[in-house]
């Protein structure tokens, strides 16, 4: 068992336990056999405080962070990836016990892409423009410089811990921001890594903090008044609530929510799995499910609808069931007990509102432990049904029929998320100008990956603001215009 007693505060493993207060702790549990993993102790408010404090500190100093040449921030962001590779198989294996990812998954999306990410940030630290003179319209000169925000409290999901926090505090920290991390409590274990890789890389004390706590304590940092700006991903419904907390505080916030993507698969489209199924199955049922940008309705033309649902439950049956950790698993658990409940239950809706299960439903045979769901595909469902609206956020897709291209884009604009799309044709400039009239943050043609130097986000539900590329470094800048 790994019991860790400690938070990671202004650079250094500081006590969270404050003096007259029994500590609060977390138990992480394995999603995959329900096994204790380790126990993490909570903060409060007074670490919530001393986290803000060190943060600002960090920020404030003359000779902070903030003040750093942008290229010395970039040297310190590279060995910070540097570190987290000589950690990436701790990190994926922490990630994969806790939350089911499969361990290749992680591998590649938890560790790589991660350090893909922080180095990203570390050139465009050497390399945008932190300022610009200009003619002055009338006359002279203008300077316009970008400086960084000031405090971020960083809110990534328990489905991509490491990836998604690092699309927060990677560009942060590039932009000269001080930032405070509050992890998933369902995965708490890999954050000590990160920590343990950013001492290692050198950051100064205060610049990164690590504040593991409640949902009440995390609202009480998102309102705090030495906190800056906020970004979060996750739920729209905790992305609505940080709104309403940052709102009258007129305190700017990145928030990535859910989505209910659609996939338009055209009447030309190549469904030999034997050709597409890593696509198909990335764009749908990537880490069980557990992925905001999948493409979980599945609209098909009638003509080839039966051919459409039989190649979906194909893929979803012919998916290697079981634990997280082992390589050959393609679909593990999902994060909890109550997130299986949960998914469990949308099935059952789903087939009491009439929709055909086609695969899948229960328990995977011989997996009497861990959080597990079989890959479930749903035919004849209608766009208006809970399951065709609402994130289910497991291994659940519904394949949904429609006649024309044009209704096509219709069905997949009538939702009320917008985070991602994707369109399958053998002829990419047909699927191009499908894409284009899906309103939706991104899409995918025949396949789905995002890019780190491009622009992530969604519209409606799906949240307001954009990560990665150089929006994202915008984001944790404000112009400052000095007239000469």
């Amino acid at each position: 068992m790994n019991t860790t007693e400690s938070l990671y505060l202004d650079g250094h493993w500081a006590s969270s336990r404050s003096p007259g207060r029994e500590q609060e702790r977390i138990t992480l549990l394995s999603a995959s056999t329900e096994e204790v993993l380790g126990t993490v102790a909570l903060g409060g408010r007074a670490d919530a405080d001393a986290a803000v404090a060190a943060a600002r500190a960090a920020f404030d100093a003359p000779d902070g962070w903030a003040h750093w040449e942008p290229s010395r921030r970039g040297e310190a962001l590279d060995r910070l990836a540097d570190a987290l590779q000589r950690r990436a198989e701790l990190i994926s294996r922490a990630v994969s016990a806790q939350n089911g990812m499969p361990i290749t998954v992680s591998r590649q999306l938890e560790s790589w892409l991660t350090g893909v990410i922080v180095r990203y940030y570390a050139e465009l630290a050497r390399t945008a423009p932190f300022e610009e003179s200009r003619p002055h319209v009338v006359a002279g000169t203008t300077t316009v410089y970008q400086e960084p925000v000031g405090v971020v409290a960083a809110i990534p999901p328990s489905n991509f811990p490491q990836s998604l926090a690092a699309t927060k505090y990677a560009p942060a920290l590039a932009a000269g921001c001080t930032v405070i991390l509050k992890p998933s409590p369902s995965t708490l274990l890999d954050a000590f890594h990160l920590m343990e890789a950013a001492a290692e890389a050198g950051l100064p004390p205060g610049v990164l903090n690590l504040l593991p706590v409640t949902a009440g304590t995390a609202a009480y940092l998102v309102g705090h008044p030495g906190v800056d700006m906020v970004a979060f991903t996750g739920s729209t419904a905790v992305g609505r609530r940080i709104a309403e907390i940052c709102a009258p505080l007129l305190r700017p916030v990145t928030l990535e929510l859910g989505g209910k993507s659609a996939a338009i698969v055209l009447d030309d489209a190549d469904l030999d799995l034997s050709v597409m199924g890593e696509r198909l199955y990335s764009a749908t049922l990537l880490n069980n499910g557990q992925t905001c940008f999948l493409s979980t309705r599945v609209l098909a033309p009638r003509s080839r609808y039966a051919e459409v649902v039989d190649a979906f439950a194909a893929l979803a049956s012919s998916l290697r069931v079981g634990d997280a950790l082992d390589p050959d698993t393609q679909m593990g658990p999902v994060v909890s007990r109550a997130q299986r409940d949960r998914v469990v239950g949308r099935i059952g809706q789903a087939r009491a509102d009439g929709a055909r299960l086609v695969v899948g439903g229960g328990r995977p045979a011989g997996l009497d432990k861990g959080w597990f769901v079989e890959p479930t595909v749903f035919a004849d469902v209608d766009n208006g049904s809970r399951l065709a609206r609402e994130e289910v956020f497991g291994p659940v897709l519904s394949v949904i029929p429609y006649d024309d291209e044009e209704q096509a884009v219709r069905l997949a604009n009538d939702s009320e998320y917008g985070l991602a799309g994707t369109v399958w044709s053998a002829d990419p400039e047909r699927a191009g100008a499908v894409a284009r009239r899906m309103r939706t943050g991104s899409v995918g043609i025949n396949g789905y990956l995002p890019d780190p130097g491009a622009p992530f986000g969604g519209v409606k539900r799906s949240g307001i603001g954009r990560e990665l590329g150089p929006h994202a470094l915008a984001r944790y800048q404000q112009p400052k215009s000095v007239f000469h």
